[in-house]
């Protein structure tokens, strides 16, 4: 989900509220390092198994489960509402036997008497904002069955989650059971800013998500993951394959998660040729253009239209549908010659170039960037939604800010279809472990703004001192909470900078770009369509980039260790009066080690960068770096270009 908004406000208080003095020469202070805590070997508790191997990555024996569903279902658009049937097959391919099955009821959540509404305060982003809305599903007509025909059971929910007890327990390692009921809900105006509707001058926008009953993940780690959906916490599914249709209105544009199954019954002749083309095509193809968007023409003439879709090995699938689209299209080109379709959705207001009038062209850089660098996109189309939800992801398909313009469009586009590789391709339990999917994505953002268009939108370099001022404060968090257990003010932070932050450090200063990039895409590839945790993630980089880096997701993951390093003097060596170098010593101050970045100047101008490895802190508080000249040294500088977060920059420098 999108958080830019949210990290670029806190930064920029913090970098407001704190100064920078690097002049200031000051001995330091005992300081709180201790060598043997940062660098213990006792950092993974558990030895590799047969089901994850010690790798990092899936073992011999690994395995998940299965669901796959089908849906028909029916958008009203005078109610507000969504209905439809759901069956779902779930395979257990487990080596348990499960008693009961757990699934996720995500809408629940907009009941008035939801334990999230308990928790989220009145217009919180969280939340059902916008209305007093009563939400949550009915549901009937619910039966099991296995192989051999109707189960006996009972059923419960206790919030958003519902649990089917089986007369007779699901068997291990293969058996099946079908799970059918008919659902409706009343779509919030924004349902946790995930998805909902928007009134615009032609018409309303839903944009439809969480929208149907899901299996809850039963893993090898927890057994079933039923933790409620509170609202800031996202998402953990199952893969399978969804078939589904939505019947709606015929005057309304419906796109959808995965392949437009019957384009010739839901577009005009004109349209199914323009759509066609773009297939073809690597510039913007118009299906519906702004113009077009009022006459009665560019829709069938029917009274409504059902829009099929197939969707192949995915963990979930959304849709939006409007009276009031504007639709564009063009062909993705991916490294193994396969194509996609990068579609782009928008209301007249929004279909401006300085706008989503670009959102094509910016969905098709970004999948073809991620696509090159890391992983193949493995979808048929990727359609970007303008409507009133600042960002959110699914398979397939993002919704974004209808008021975004210009570098923003790029920023949530990119940002939010950076997510199909983290969870959608990577499934991380998102829910629990939320900076495995946004600080991920927000790393590869970075990558990609800078490639897009010859850095046309690329961010300048974060400074670290002042971002790390920020998070040294008494009230902020460590990575590893969940998300609904962080303070809101935290959770920008804490899952999308900090997170990003350290896989640049680890990346540039620790690693080296080739050694991360092979690993991390190893992790990719590894892990793609299955279920790592964060100890899979540490331990497939280790081994990947052949280096220990426990002292690293010990600090800076599972504790919020402070990082400050000082230079504490700077003396010449001589030799028969003459100087033939210097003692420069540094400290490393707090908990948190980091390389070494110093910057070292002399009388003639010239300028020297001493890298140092972090390996110097292993049994050190202290380190004198020798550095051979004959000329005086007139400056020395700690990280010069705020790389590292220093969260105490007045003792980084010296001056003669």
């Amino acid at each position: 989900m999108n958080n830019t908004f949210i990290q670029r406000t806190l930064l920029m208080a913090v970098f407001f509220a704190f100064g920078i003095n690097v002049n200031a020469q000051q001995a330091p202070a005992a300081g709180n390092y201790d060598p043997h805590a940062a660098f213990s070997p006792l950092f993974y508790t558990q030895n590799g198994n047969e089901f994850r191997s010690a790798s990092g990555y899936p073992g011999a024996k690994y395995w998940q489960n299965r669901a796959d569903y089908n849906i028909a279902a029916t958008l009203d658009d005078k109610t507000n509402t969504v209905s439809g049937t759901v069956t779902i097959t779930y395979k257990n391919n487990s080596p348990d036997q499960l008693p009961y099955i757990w699934l996720q009821l995500d809408q629940n959540l907009f009941n008035k008497d939801s334990r999230g509404n308990s928790l989220i305060k009145l217009g919180s982003r969280y939340g059902a904002r916008g209305e007093k809305v009563n939400g949550g599903y009915t549901i009937s007509g619910l039966t099991v069955a296995k192989k051999g025909g109707p189960v006996k059971f009972t059923s419960i929910t206790e919030d958003t989650r519902m649990q089917i007890r089986l007369d007779q327990p699901l068997a291990a390692s293969g058996e099946v059971v079908t799970i059918k009921m008919d659902f409706s809900f009343v779509i919030p105006i924004n349902g946790s800013d995930r998805m909902g509707h928007l009134t615009t001058q032609n018409g309303e926008i839903y944009t439809i998500a969480q929208w149907f009953p899901r299996l809850s993940v039963y893993d090898d780690v927890l057994g079933w993951n039923t933790l409620p959906y509170w609202g800031a916490g996202e998402f953990y599914c199952e893969y399978g394959d969804v078939n589904y249709s939505v019947t709606t209105p015929a005057n309304h544009i419906l796109m959808g998660s995965g392949e437009l199954l019957n384009p010739q019954e839901v577009f005009t002749a004109e349209q199914l040729k323009r759509w066609n083309a773009a297939k073809q095509s690597d510039k913007t193809v118009s299906i519906r253009s702004a113009e077009e968007v009022l006459d009665p023409k560019s829709r069938p003439a029917k009274d409504k239209l059902t829009w099929k879709f197939k969707m192949s090995n995915t963990r979930d699938i959304a849709w939006s549908s409007s009276k009031a689209f504007v639709l564009d299209a063009a062909r993705i080109n991916l490294p193994s010659g396969k194509k996609s379709l990068a579609v782009s959705a928008q209301p007249v207001e929004s279909n401006g170039a300085d706008s989503y009038g670009r959102g094509v062209e910016y969905v098709k850089a970004s999948i073809e960037h991620y696509s090159n660098k890391w992983f193949e996109y493995p979808y048929p189309m990727a359609v970007n939604i303008a409507a009133n939800i600042s960002g959110m992801e699914y398979p397939g398909i993002v919704f974004c800010g209808w008021k975004a313009k210009k570098g923003q469009v790029w920023g949530v586009i990119d940002h939010e279809f950076g997510h199909t590789w983290f969870p959608m391709i990577v499934g991380s339990n998102e829910r629990k472990y939320g900076w495995m999917d946004e600080g991920f994505n927000t790393f590869i953002n970075g990558l990609s703004s800078a490639a897009f268009n010859n850095g046309e939108y690329k961010d300048g370099r974060d400074d670290l001192h002042k971002a790390a001022k920020y998070m040294a404060q008494p009230n902020r968090e460590y990575i590893m909470l969940t998300p609904d257990a962080m303070v809101e003010q935290n959770i920008g932070v804490n899952l999308y900078s900090k997170p990003g932050w350290g896989l640049n450090i680890l990346r540039d200063y620790v690693l080296g770009q080739d050694r991360f990039d092979y690993a991390f895409k190893n992790y990719i590839k590894q892990w793609a369509f299955k279920h790592p945790t964060p100890f899979d993630f540490f331990r497939s980089m280790e081994n990947g980039a052949g280096e220990d880096l426990s002292w690293f997701w010990r600090g800076w993951f599972m504790e919020n260790w402070k990082t400050d390093q000082a230079v504490t003097s700077v003396t010449p060596s001589k030799k028969d009066g003459k100087i033939e170098g210097y003692n420069i010593a540094i400290a490393n101050l707090e908990q948190m080690p980091m390389p070494v970045i110093l910057e070292v100047k002399t009388a003639s101008g010239k300028t020297d960068i001493i890298k140092i490895p972090v390996d110097v802190w292993m049994r050190n508080k202290t380190w004198t770096v020798n550095y051979d000249t004959t000329e005086e040294v007139v400056s020395v500088v700690l990280d010069p270009e705020h790389v590292l977060p220093d969260a105490d920059d007045s003792n980084n420098s010296w001056k003669k």
